[in-house]
């Protein structure tokens, strides 16, 4: 049995004497008083969802937080289960009775970073009941008091001070808090940055670090945190003081997220959703969790695994602000049309449609026409290698090409030898027929999205290519708060524009079928400015 186990055991006994009026003698009061389990339950009052004053009583989710804390903590969390609120007492409580202590809260907005001090801190700390002041007085306690309480910090009478903000410079912490830290990673990477290389670095080893959030898609420090630190958990490894221990709390664990079902109609691919949870994952909901998780669904519609995800990776799966090809992902999802049976087919020639991206950055698909589909069989990308470097991982690889699609700069010449990587690509045995560049960038995302629907991916050894497809979005502008009308180059970029490639390529008429894709048979070049887009 743990520490934290024994105190918690410790305290709830204590409490249970306090609620029936029988913590009444002084040596039970400083002992109770002394477990911090107690006097998070006992001192503390907080609004709740519906606007009223209550005291705080840590759910299921908290109470295992608490019991479970290491020095750095990682939350991957269904939305409403109020970690901000329990780790802002927890933070207060060690601020009031601990001297010279500091701690620190990172919010992702201004306003969200006013309202977690002034309804969370400065609430739980006015409202400490008079006769737990009495009470302290009588033990010979003192409740520290403010000596600088102004916008949204505070430094008390024993050198202690809690900050909320939305960043943190200069000085030592003794504990920090990254609320939403997922959304920060996703709109503000500068921010998160920020945060990683400064707000980390000003809490000392053995200290604390908690970053929460709802999932934001696989990309920046939440996602990569949030895998190395299940990765340990995997591995049965007990992380180091300088490891984030994972921690995921799915919606269907919390009691209150149940609705009366009668009356409430289950579409049938939520009903199948459930079948597959309990027959691959062995989680079991009832007829009034499934109503709950219906009837929210049909409000939330594409965000609903990101805000209220029943396992951790279904709660990456997807994130749908600002996604281009949202739609189309989640058509393929949800006719099994990512799947392990798409396998390659050695009878079919293997087309290739590829990206060249910055600093030699490479992205290929491979495809082929099967029937009337195509079945997306392999994804390939890599980094600072030479035209010769992918010949050869093409020409190990089991397939009969059928032709390779290149985007239009494969075309250009370079100064110093006078040969462009086409040329350079046909010495090695690749000879590509070379997408035209376009006027619009918004055509080529319509070639993507018109192509979808066709295709078939193999879940496995397309992975990647599928993550790209999924993240490949629009930029966000930070001083406006809106999306751009442009998409964002990152690391999604590349594998997104392949794929780009490869729709606006004549794959159907070259495998024979030339009506497939709508394109005009007898004008391969009409069908490329059709398709035309900007790589």
């Amino acid at each position: 049995m743990s520490d934290r186990t024994r105190e918690v055991k410790r305290g709830d006994r204590f409490l249970r004497l306090y609620r029936e009026g029988r913590l009444t003698d002084r040596a039970d009061l400083i002992h109770a008083l002394s477990l911090k389990w107690f006097r998070l339950n006992a001192l503390y009052k907080i609004k709740d969802k519906n606007g009223r004053v209550r005291r705080f009583r840590p759910n299921l989710a908290q109470r295992e937080r608490f019991i479970n804390a290491h020095y750095w903590d990682l939350i991957l969390k269904a939305r409403q289960l109020g970690f901000t609120t329990f780790e802002m007492i927890d933070a207060l409580d060690d601020c009031l009775f601990s001297a010279n202590y500091s701690a620190g809260c990172i919010a992702h907005k201004l306003d969200d970073a006013k309202d977690i001090f002034h309804n969370k801190i400065r609430f739980a700390y006015d409202n400490i009941d008079e006769q737990w002041l009495a009470a302290f007085k009588l033990i010979g306690l003192k409740l520290p008091r403010p000596v600088n309480d102004k916008g949204e910090s505070m430094r008390f009478d024993n050198g202690s001070s809690i900050k909320v903000s939305t960043s943190y410079r200069g000085g030592t912490l003794q504990r920090l808090h990254v609320s939403e830290f997922g959304k920060i990673c996703r709109k503000y990477p500068d921010k998160a940055k920020e945060i990683v290389t400064g707000a980390f670095e000003a809490v000392g080893v053995g200290n604390k670090i908690t970053i929460e959030s709802t999932a934001e898609g696989r990309e920046g420090y939440f996602f990569d945190y949030s895998q190395a630190a299940q990765h340990l958990q995997q591995m049965g490894k007990s992380p180091t003081e300088l490891d984030f221990q994972f921690h995921f709390f799915p919606w269907w664990q919390d009691p209150a997220y149940r609705l009366n079902p009668e009356g409430v109609v289950i579409p049938q691919w939520i009903r199948e959703y459930f079948e597959q949870l309990e027959l691959k994952h062995g989680i079991k909901t009832d007829a009034g969790q499934q109503a709950w998780y219906a009837k929210k669904a049909e409000t939330l519609q594409d965000d609903m695994k990101r805000e209220y995800p029943s396992r951790p990776e279904e709660a990456f799966e997807q994130s749908a602000d600002g996604a281009y090809y949202l739609q189309q992902m989640l058509f393929l999802r949800k006719n099994g049309r990512i799947t392990t049976k798409v396998q390659h087919n050695p009878a079919l020639p293997v087309f290739t449609g590829w990206d060249l991206g910055m600093n030699d950055q490479m992205a290929i698909w491979f495809a082929q026409v099967v029937g009337r589909e195509i079945h997306l069989i392999d994804y390939l990308e890599d980094s600072g290698e030479g035209i010769e470097y992918y010949a050869d991982l093409l020409n190990k690889k089991p397939y009969r090409y059928g032709g390779h699609f290149g985007p239009h700069d494969l075309a250009v010449k370079e100064i110093g030898t006078g040969k462009s990587r086409v040329d350079v690509a046909k010495g090695y045995g690749i000879n590509f027929t070379v997408i035209p560049r376009i006027t619009t960038m918004a055509e080529g995302r319509q070639a993507v999205r018109a192509f979808l629907p066709q295709c078939w991916i193999a879940e496995e050894s397309c992975s990647t290519g599928v993550d790209c497809l999924d993240n490949y979005r629009r930029e966000w502008d930070e001083k406006m708060g809106v999306y751009k009308d442009k998409p964002r180059h990152d690391w999604a970029s590349h594998g997104a524009k392949a794929f780009e490639t490869l729709a606006r390529s004549d794959i159907f008429e070259r495998a024979g079928l030339g009506g497939a894709f709508n394109a005009p048979s007898s004008n391969q070049q009409s069908a490329r400015q059709r398709w035309g887009a900007h790589t």
